[in-house]
Parts: C-alpha cells; structure tokens; sequence
C-alpha cells in the first residue's frame, strides 16, 4: 500500500504541471501577425470528423492560410498578434515548409502551419 501511495505521490506534480501555462519571453516573439479571416473547418480523418481551425492572415505584407495541428471548438478573434517563426525549411528556391507559433495576449502558445500564400 506503502508503494502504490508513494508512486501516486510522484506522478501527481506531472499531472499537476501538465495545465500550467509556459513561460514565454516576449520578445522572442518579434513578428506581427494581423489575422484577417478565422474560421472552423471540417477536417475528417479516420472515421470522424472534427474541426480545425483556419487563418488568413498577413505577415510583411503578405497574404497566408495557416491551419492548426489541434481539434478545436472556438474561433481566434481577428486582429493583431505576435509571434515567431519556429519552423522556415526550404530544400528549394520555390517551395518552403513553415511553421508559425503565436504568442497569445494571455501567455499561452499556439502553433500554426502555413499551408496557403497569396499575393
């Protein structure tokens, strides 16, 4: 009985720690994101559907649709944010694969994926 309060005892700061928002500077965070556009959209994998959230944003002048990795039931509010470029891979000169992690007024992080560009 000893070892299994014991063993609860250590994993409960895990579960505990798992909520908390993570300390973000913010100045790491030095990109201005204006988002124009917010909306749900149907993303059905398997044998379910779920939403995914879509953004059309503007980053230096330029148009992008980003999608997020995550199921999600809530729209993010137009308007501007900040953030940082947490992924830029180009093997080519015409291709790139990139991810954008936004900075949230409240702290907290999310990670987008560009998956449109336009002019």
């Amino acid at each position: 009985m000893k070892q299994i309060l014991l063993a609860l005892l250590l994993i409960t700061p895990a579960f505990a720690s798992s909520d908390k928002k993570i300390d973000t500077n913010p100045a790491d965070y030095a990109v201005n994101v204006h988002v124009q556009s917010s909306r749900l959209v149907d993303v059905c994998g398997g044998p379910q559907c779920a939403w995914g959230l879509h953004l059309w944003v503007t980053i230096d002048g330029k148009k992008y649709e980003l999608s997020e990795d995550k199921t999600r039931t809530d729209v993010l509010r137009v308007g501007d944010y900040k953030a940082k470029i947490s992924l830029d891979e180009h093997d080519r000169a015409y291709e790139y694969q990139r991810m954008i992690e936004f900075r949230l007024p409240d702290g907290w992080t999310r990670k987008f994926v560009v998956i449109g560009e336009s002019e």
